[in-house]
Parts: structure tokens; C-alpha cells; sequence
């Protein structure tokens, strides 16, 4: 039995650069020891992918009134379909390394309930990767000399243990806010959100959203403020430096205290799900004044 278990719900892989991103990705998975990977859902290339790579595939998922995955559904998947006791779900486009199982056993070794998740490292890819030798230490000096820290808003993993996590709410995977949400709902309900940034580092390999309507993210859009409304508005929105622990040097810790986090402790404070009044004015300024903070990585 596997410790961990990663799965995932790719795009169809008709679009050669989210193939070639993709296929990247559930390469590096696969190299990863004591880990296990599904691919959810019968989307063009899914099959090829699966016998190519030795993964398992569970072609049946719930999906909304657009063809997309339904969240509830992903997660019941990765719970009935696995048997190690922490899972793992993972946006398709990124890569993962051995540093992050290492730190999965090790909060794992210090807490029953957490989530684990942390801000990824963005970077152009446009061939497919060198699995060969020492290939992550290749792709570490990628990412020092071309990569770029992002957003604290961005949550693309999701480590817990398998009896967490067992009900969500029926969002629409790749919108907005429900990753947001699973980051509430451990600070809300088992109290453990852990900020693995510093001990683990993850790419996200950059793409355009030419499978998206109008070619944009899906900000604003209606399927987003479906999931807003789901995930119990504006107020329930969390990021990662909504966290209560980080992980350090393998040790669970409260966070240092940053200037940065303050202000989003403010800003949430402020925050309404009405989205006016001076309030939620001032909220928008003081997210304003974190931006140039939020993407200097912490060491």
C-alpha cells in the first residue's frame, strides 16, 4: 500500500501545449516513491496517458451542466479508490517532487488532522522534461534563474489524510474559490492549515486558457460565482496566508510573524460578502498594499 496517494482530473489532452504540461506532470508524479496516482475522468488522451505512464484511471465522474468535474465528486473518487492514509489532490499542470512527499510523512508524523499546501513557483515550459538522472535538481536551477514566486491565492495541491475531506460542497473544479475554501474549511473545523512554501517547492508550468471561453480565466465568470455562493461567500474565501502553521526545516510551527500577514489579517476583517460600503473599500486597498509582498519567497 502506497503512503500517498496523488489524483487528479486532467483537460483533454487535444491541446498539444496542456498535453505536453500535463504529460510532464504525472511523469514526475510517477518517480515519486511510495506514491500512488488516479486520473479522473474519460477526457481525450486520458486512456493513452494511463497506459503509457502505468496509472490508474477512474473514468466515471459527476460533472456540472457544463461537461466539467464536480469537486464532491473528485474528492469521493480519491477516497473510495485509494487505501493510503493521506491523499493528495493536484491541478494536472503541476509538478511535484520529492520534497513534497517528504513532507507529507512528516507533518503526518506530527498532527492527526491538517491540510497541507503552499504557493507554487511559475514557470515557462514548452518541451517536454528530462526524467533522466538527477532531473530535479535540473529543474530547481530552472525555476532560481526563470521562475517567478507567485500568489498566495493560487492553492494548486491539497495534502490530508483520508478521513478528512470526506464531504465538500458540489463545486466546479479549475473555478475559483473552492480552493480557497478547502483552506477555510481546516482553519474552521480541525483548526490545522500548514504553509509547506518553505520546505517544498512546486512548478506550475505556465499555459494560456484558450480551452476557456473568450480565451481568459474564469474570474467573474457565472460558473465562479457559483462556487462563491457554494463556498459561503467572500468571507469563507481563504488564501494561504490565511494558514495557522508552516512547516520548517520538517517541523511544524506557528507562522513568524510578517507584515504581510497582518494586513490580510485586516483585510479579512474587513471583508463582506455584500462587496460595498467603506469597509469593503478599505479591504481592497489594504490587498493592494500586500501584492508586492506576497511574491518574495521566504527562506
Amino acid at each position: 500500500m502506497a503512503f500517498l496517494t496523488i489524483f487528479t482530473a486532467p483537460k483533454p489532452f487535444t491541446h498539444p501545449h496542456i498535453a505536453l504540461i500535463q504529460r510532464n506532470a504525472i511523469q514526475a508524479w510517477t518517480r515519486l516513491a511510495d506514491v500512488d496516482v488516479i486520473l479522473i475522468g474519460d477526457e481525450p488522451g486520458i486512456p493513452e496517458a494511463v497506459r503509457e505512464f502505468g496509472v490508474r484511471n477512474v473514468p466515471d465522474v459527476a460533472r456540472d451542466e457544463k461537461g466539467i468535474p464536480i469537486v464532491k465528486s473528485v474528492m469521493e473518487i480519491g477516497h473510495t479508490h485509494s487505501h493510503s492514509p493521506l491523499l493528495c489532490y493536484a491541478n494536472a499542470d503541476m509538478i511535484l517532487m520529492s520534497d513534497l512527499a517528504r513532507a507529507a510523512r512528516k507533518v503526518s508524523e506530527q498532527a492527526r488532522d491538517f491540510l497541507l499546501v503552499g504557493q507554487r513557483w511559475d514557470l515557462d515550459v514548452t518541451a517536454l522534461l528530462d526524467f533522466s538522472g538527477d532531473w530535479e535538481s535540473r529543474l530547481r536551477l530552472e525555476v532560481a534563474q526563470r521562475g517567478k514566486f507567485y500568489s498566495p491565492w493560487g492553492i494548486d495541491y491539497f495534502v490530508f489524510p483520508r478521513h478528512l475531506y470526506t464531504e465538500v460542497p458540489d463545486f466546479t473544479i479549475g473555478r475559483p474559490a473552492w480552493d480557497n475554501w478547502m483552506v477555510y474549511h481546516a482553519r474552521t473545523t480541525f483548526g490545522m492549515a500548514v504553509d509547506a512554501s518553505r520546505d517544498v517547492l512546486v512548478v506550475h508550468q505556465n499555459h494560456d486558457y484558450s480551452h476557456l471561453p473568450g480565451n481568459k480565466p474564469p474570474y467573474g465568470s457565472e460558473v465562479a460565482k457559483s462556487n462563491l455562493a457554494k463556498a459561503g461567500g467572500r468571507r469563507c474565501v481563504y488564501n494561504i496566508l490565511d494558514t495557522n502553521r508552516e512547516l520548517v526545516r520538517g517541523r511544524i510551527r506557528r507562522p513568524e510573524v510578517r507584515v504581510v500577514r497582518w494586513l490580510r489579517r485586516l483585510e479579512r476583517m474587513l471583508i463582506n460578502n455584500e462587496g460595498k460600503g467603506w469597509g469593503w473599500l478599505l479591504s481592497l486597498r489594504i490587498q493592494q498594499m500586500q501584492r508586492p509582498l506576497v511574491v518574495k519567497p521566504r527562506r
